[in-house]
């Protein structure tokens, strides 16, 4: 992997006047962004939009006004200490619980300050989005907040869990086909009733809403070495990353995902985003079968690596945070454990590391399954 390069820029990526600057964002740029050229982002060959843009990463003023934003919206989960971890892998650990945050994962947060920044003509129509669950579940919340209709759209067979917890927040829920072609009927629903889309990860509202997560975490948990974050389609860990490495630069943030479903580290291997085929993986909440374009900058840029943890890692990961720390995850949620259980990250002996439970939304049914 080439060397990183990490950027102070408190500025996000530019937009064209069709998406106007927020207030999060600064007109300042770096000279690495001075040139300007139109991303298109395709989803599954169909949803695509275009936006002119230049490639500075969200900055740490940026997430702090997303924190001011948020404040009394989301909950400031808790960081658990694990002595049974922390035994088990040679280092020193603390979770950090965003399985216990409102919706049951940290989604709400880049939900909230993306909503709280659209226009009262983009709000009007209402929202739409789409997701495994969980951010369905927490754009549903935000829309509940901010007051503004909102669907979701869904793959068919979807955590029935989570989409009842989303129509409960008061989304339309529509389930369709499989996790790429649901990009695709996003679209035709989007263009029909003039919605406006809020994406699941790759939008700088959503990177620094996200981002809030490192900035508690850097005063919870001071003199960290490493911080390990799953990874889906790469919102959680851009945010996380740019707080970090902003306030703790000596700390290396990690990102993991599962070996069926390694859009980021593909990606990073091809030097560009890539789209998978297909996902395989018990983690839905990290099954996006691409990286985004804005969330593979970041990575590429502030994250020291990213690997690949196997299923019955995350299984037995799943297992270990229920019986030794007593907190119920979801497998995404998981995936971080998995990776320091199977010595997967070249950390030294005694490392203060942060692991990101990032979610909590278990099926019964997949509980039951791994303890039988």
């Amino acid at each position: 992997m080439r060397k990183r390069r990490f950027s102070r820029s408190n500025v996000v990526r530019g937009q064209s006047e069709a998406c106007p600057r927020h207030p999060l964002e600064t007109p300042k740029l770096t000279p690495r962004d001075s040139q300007a050229d139109t991303l298109r982002l395709s989803y599954s060959g169909a949803l695509q939009f275009f936006y002119s843009h230049t490639v500075p990463l969200v900055g740490i003023e940026a997430i702090r006004a997303a924190q001011g934003l948020i404040a009394g919206q989301v909950h400031r989960t808790p960081v658990f200490s694990s002595r049974s971890l922390s035994e088990a892998t040679g280092l020193d650990i603390v979770l950090k619980a965003e399985n216990l945050q409102k919706t049951g994962s940290f989604k709400p947060r880049g939900a909230l300050v993306h909503l709280a920044h659209l226009s009262e003509a983009e709000k009007r129509p209402g929202v739409i989005t789409v997701s495994a669950g969980n951010h369905a579940q927490g754009l549903a919340y935000a829309a509940r907040v901010h007051g503004i209709a909102c669907t979701v759209v869904m793959p068919a067979a979807a955590n029935p869990r989570k989409a009842q917890a989303a129509r409960a927040y008061g989304a339309e829920v529509v389930q369709f086909g499989n996790i790429s072609e649901i990009f695709d009927h996003c679209r035709r629903i989007q263009e029909q009733r003039g919605l406006t889309f809020v994406h699941p990860f790759d939008h700088p509202d959503i990177i620094a809403g996200q981002g809030t997560v490192g900035l508690e975490l850097v005063e919870q948990a001071p003199d960290l070495d490493a911080v390990v974050v799953p990874i889906g389609g790469g919102g959680l860990i851009a945010g996380i990353a740019a707080a970090v490495r902003a306030l703790s630069p000596k700390a290396k943030v990690y990102g993991v995902e599962p070996e069926g479903a390694a859009a980021m580290r593909r990606s990073l291997d091809a030097g560009k985003p890539v789209h998978l085929e297909k996902t395989e993986t018990m983690a839905d909440g990290l099954a996006a079968p691409f990286a985004g374009e804005n969330t593979f900058e970041h990575v590429r840029d502030l994250v020291q690596d990213v690997v690949l943890v196997t299923e019955t890692a995350i299984a037995e990961a799943l297992l270990f945070i229920l019986e030794r720390a007593k907190l119920v995850v979801e497998p995404a949620g998981a995936a971080g454990v998995a990776a320091l259980l199977s010595k997967a990250l070249p950390l030294a002996p005694g490392n203060r590391v942060a692991v990101v439970l990032s979610g909590g939304n278990l099926d019964p049914a997949r509980l039951r399954q791994l303890l039988a």
